[in-house]
């Protein structure tokens, strides 16, 4: 007779199958492959060693930029590079309020093309506990917002704040180039600044600067004109360097050998080395024969300054006795043949 289920073990059947059905949608909606999307209307321009590039100098950015703050606030501080990112002009001025402000500063390259400036934006909240602190309050104001209108008195109190923290660009690039920036100024109204067309692609570096117990974001926006225009100028000057260091290794040896080719060297032929007493040597007399113990038409070693450098052989040039050199000793004590 078959078993009968009661009402208890037919609810725990149909939970465990329901809980069999979840697990599977879930690890089926795991298993789904992710993609990133892409944009093939406005491609990445700079690959990820450039951005990285950037990323170490705005690293070197940040370090100055906090000790500079540190000295000129008497304020503990922290910079860091929160992200270096590719995107088009507009996408960084769509961020932007129309009561923000943006610093404008110029740059001068080697080849003094004219390039667009390089754009900063920083927090209005962190640019107002700067201007506090500067003018020697005690409490940092927190509840400034994105909207704030600056007075006159703080326009140039931003501007002040703003060449110091803008002056430092030039000497983070030095190590891979020299050029000069320039202030030039603050746009209080940044839908009006036409100096970068909107579809230009631009990098945008987030630093995030601590300021005691206030925090916010500054943008630094280069342009991909100005950026082209210095990849080059890196690409080319790498290039003439490795031009220059193997021309001046040549340079510097022919120079050695032009130096040193005029002195003058001990060149002896050592035809062999024997071993007498003191007896036979004192009864020595013109014509007699030394046994050298060394066959007819043996090598003859051939020292340079009391080295031995070659192995030749003995012979006759031009009716004069002359030495032909057959192979060259190493440091090692192997040879080779010339």
């Amino acid at each position: 007779m078959a078993e009968v289920l009661s009402q208890s073990q037919i609810d725990a059947l149909l939970n465990s199958m329901q809980n069999t059905d979840v697990k599977e949608l879930q690890e089926e909606k795991h298993e789904k492959p992710q993609y990133r999307k892409y944009d093939f209307y406005s491609p990445k321009k700079y690959t990820k060693d450039k951005l990285k590039m950037l990323n170490s100098i705005y690293d070197n950015y940040a370090r100055i930029a906090s000790s500079m703050i540190n000295g000129l606030f008497r304020m503990t501080s922290e910079v860091e590079v929160v992200g270096v990112e590719e995107e088009r002009y507009y996408e960084f001025g769509n961020a932007l309020n129309e009561l923000d402000i943006i610093t404008l500063v110029d740059v001068e390259l080697q080849d003094e093309s004219k390039n667009p400036p390089i754009l900063f934006h920083i927090a209005p909240v962190l640019m107002g506990a700067m201007m506090d602190r500067m003018l020697g309050g005690s409490e940092i104001d927190t509840s400034i917002d994105m909207a704030y209108t600056y007075t006159e008195i703080e326009l140039a109190l931003y501007e002040k704040i703003m060449k110091h923290l803008t002056g430092i660009t030039s000497d983070v690039w030095a190590s891979y180039i020299k050029f000069k920036t320039k202030f030039n100024r603050i746009e209080e109204n940044p839908s009006m600044f036409q100096g970068i067309t909107v579809d230009e692609t631009v990098v945008i570096v987030m630093m995030k600067i601590t300021f005691g117990d206030v925090s916010g974001i500054m943008n630094i926006c280069i342009p991909s004109t100005l950026l082209g225009n210095i990849f080059d100028i890196i690409e080319k000057t790498k290039h003439l360097a490795d031009k220059s260091n193997q021309f001046s290794r040549r340079d510097n040896r022919l120079e050695l050998l032009e130096s040193i080719k005029e002195a003058t060297m001990d060149v002896k032929a050592e035809l062999c080395v024997a071993n007498m007493n003191l007896s036979d040597i004192y009864n020595l007399h013109v014509g007699d024969v030394i046994d050298l113990n060394k066959p007819q038409g043996s090598d003859v070693a051939v020292h340079i300054e009391g080295q031995q450098w070659f192995k030749g052989q003995l012979g006759v040039y031009n009716k004069n006795m002359a030495v032909k050199i057959k192979e060259r000793i190493e440091s090692s004590g192997e040879t080779e043949e010339i």
